[in-house]
């Protein structure tokens, strides 16, 4: 043996190990599919039952036409065939449009029931969990991911057993006719089986590769289009076409290595293909010229070697449909592995409720944000929280709103009667938050507060507005309520963004609110007005504000603040450590 006919073995070898050794994982991903197909599998059966009827009347129409060649006189008999011929083309014809019918309404219903398997699964899992994903990369596991397992399991699979079903039959049909043309036909299956699952394992890492490109080039197109003002304000419009030119660019490469893979593979064995039907012609010619068949069985030769080769190329064609079937169906499963949400049964009574923190930390990362910390907010206290940007202030709120699990401590919360609850996202049923920025959705006004409390009545939304500072303007506007904005709230300024957002805090009529610097962009006066509102709120409610402004903290309480990782308070004028005070119990 040569040299490099060893190192050819050897690597032809380490490739199919490879392979193999990556069958675990492939098996999960079917195991998956099957459950996930299961309440289909009755439609998807009915579109294999047809797609073999249609077999069935094509191998009935070879028949057919072998009879009308061999029997081509316009007697009785031809008329005969010529009816049953044409009855035959209109069966198929029907059996073809009912099953393309069938075959687009499940490919939809199965794609929305993953998209909608995803997102119930994104909606309840930890927030911090699902921000490790960029949302470009969720929109294209959502679209992208989900539309190539429906397709996959409505179309694919069900295909590939009508093809076998099919290599079957016209296997069978043709062995009646010439047992040599046959077996002959059949011997290139097995090589075209092996050639495409040595195939399988690069198309896969190929997959792989054109998914997360189009991820990145997703992800740069929603995050440009969000933040087109950046874009704008610093002159960044030609480098942000040119980096989205980049990402395409980046994203064709590996499409058309893909696809240079699968037509490769694909050309090789059309063209050996063509030399069996060459080789299957040739012999049909030799035996009419000695006689031996006639013209009506030359073409049912002809039509039937066809016939088995055609299945035999068209699942070797399909491996790269399943290696993008499984790759996404990796894809999605890797989010189903994300925690979902502890979400307990209510276990206190969501009135006058107060908050309890203990030997709390937490980091991003290595580094913490909060170490070894504690406070207490009593039920009805009024409490703001001051300092520096970055020091932990707003990620102490999404602790105490169960944002995020992994941290040390406990955050409970209480209520006036002694009941006591453990922080969990069942936690939110009882706090209205309104964050930083802009949270608004495209829609209408009215939907938009209406999120802080779908059952909300007319005179509960305007009760809202009014203690929002929010009611004259939205009155002003061309439709009122039902204005519509954009998203991000845009035909809005600012402070009337950030009114509506405290409006949809108002309208839930909570006993915990937690307000994240959600003044920042009113005026004074403007401001004053909101804070009185909060004020009127009935029954009062607990109210946890995240501030810069000094001026605020004549409304408040109390003041504490973050510093080197720790809550201190301010009481009296005096910075004293949380965790020298005696906490007073109710």
């Amino acid at each position: 043996m040569t040299l490099s006919v060893k190192r050819g073995t050897e690597k032809l070898l380490e490739r199919v190990k490879k392979i193999w050794g990556d069958r675990g994982n492939q098996s999960q991903y079917a195991r998956w599919l099957f459950s996930y197909s299961r309440p289909y599998l009755g439609k998807i059966g009915l579109v294999v039952v047809l797609g073999v009827l249609n077999t069935v009347a094509s191998l009935a129409m070879v028949q057919v036409s072998k009879s009308i060649i061999d029997n081509a006189t316009f007697g009785n008999e031809f008329v005969r065939l010529l009816v049953i011929y044409m009855l035959l083309v209109f069966g198929m014809q029907a059996l073809s449009v009912v099953n393309s019918l069938l075959t687009a309404l499940l490919t939809e219903k199965f794609s929305f029931g993953i998209r909608k398997q995803i997102y119930d699964k994104i909606i309840q899992s930890h927030w911090m969990d699902v921000k490790k994903y960029h949302t470009g990369d969720l929109m294209t596991r959502l679209t992208s991911d989900a539309g190539n397992i429906a397709d996959g399991i409505i179309s694919t699979i069900p295909g590939i057993f009508l093809l076998v079903i099919e290599l079957v039959m016209v296997f069978f049909t043709l062995f009646q006719y010439s047992r040599l043309l046959a077996v002959l036909a059949l011997l290139v299956a097995p090589v075209a089986a092996f050639t495409s699952w040595l195939l399988g394992r690069k198309l896969k890492v190929l997959q792989g590769r054109v998914q997360e490109s189009e991820a990145a080039y997703r992800s740069f197109l929603q995050e440009s289009l969000a933040n087109l003002l950046i874009v704008k304000a610093f002159a960044n419009e030609e480098y942000s076409v040119d980096r989205l030119t980049r990402l395409r660019e980046e994203r064709f490469k590996w499409v058309f290595r893909r696809t240079k893979m699968s037509l490769f593979s694909s050309t090789t064995m059309s063209i050996s293909f063509q030399i069996g039907y060459i080789a299957a012609f040739s012999y049909g010619v030799f035996q009419i010229a000695n006689g031996s068949i006639t013209y009506g069985t030359m073409s049912v030769f002809l039509a039937l070697v066809n016939r088995v080769q055609a299945p035999v190329l068209q699942l070797a064609q399909q491996i790269p449909r399943i290696v993008m079937i499984l790759t996404s169906a990796g894809r999605v499963m890797e989010l189903q592995d994300i925690p979902v949400e502890e979400k307990q049964p209510e276990q206190i009574k969501p009135e006058g409720i107060g908050v309890r923190v203990e030997g709390l930390s937490f980091g991003y990362t290595a580094e913490t944000v909060l170490e070894d910390t504690a406070l207490e907010i009593r039920p009805g206290e009024f409490v703001a929280i001051i300092g520096e940007s970055g020091i932990g202030k707003t990620t102490l709120i999404r602790l105490m709103m169960s944002f995020m699990s992994n941290y040390r401590g406990n955050i409970t919360y209480f209520n006036q009667a002694g009941e006591q609850e453990k922080a969990n996202a069942g936690s939110r049923e009882f706090i209205a938050y309104v964050p930083q920025g802009n949270t608004l959705f495209s829609g209408t006004i009215r939907e938009n507060i209406r999120m802080g409390n779908l059952e909300a009545s007319e005179e509960e939304i305007f009760q809202a507005l009014r203690m929002a500072a929010a009611y004259d303007f939205v009155m002003e506007l061309p439709e009122g309520l039902d204005t519509i904005i954009g998203e991000r709230g845009h035909g809005l300024s600012e402070g009337q963004a950030q009114r509506i957002a405290i409006a949809r805090a108002f309208v839930r009529r909570a006993p915990f609110l937690i307000l994240d610097e959600a003044t920042s962009a009113l005026d004074e006066k403007t401001e004053l007005s909101v804070l009185q509102g909060l004020q009127e709120l009935q029954p009062k409610p607990t109210c946890l504000i995240i501030t810069h402004r000094r001026s605020i903290l004549t409304y408040c309480d109390r003041e504490i603040r973050i510093q080197d990782k720790r809550i201190l308070e301010q009481e009296d004028g005096n910075i004293k450590n949380r965790e020298k005070i005696e906490r007073k119990k109710d």
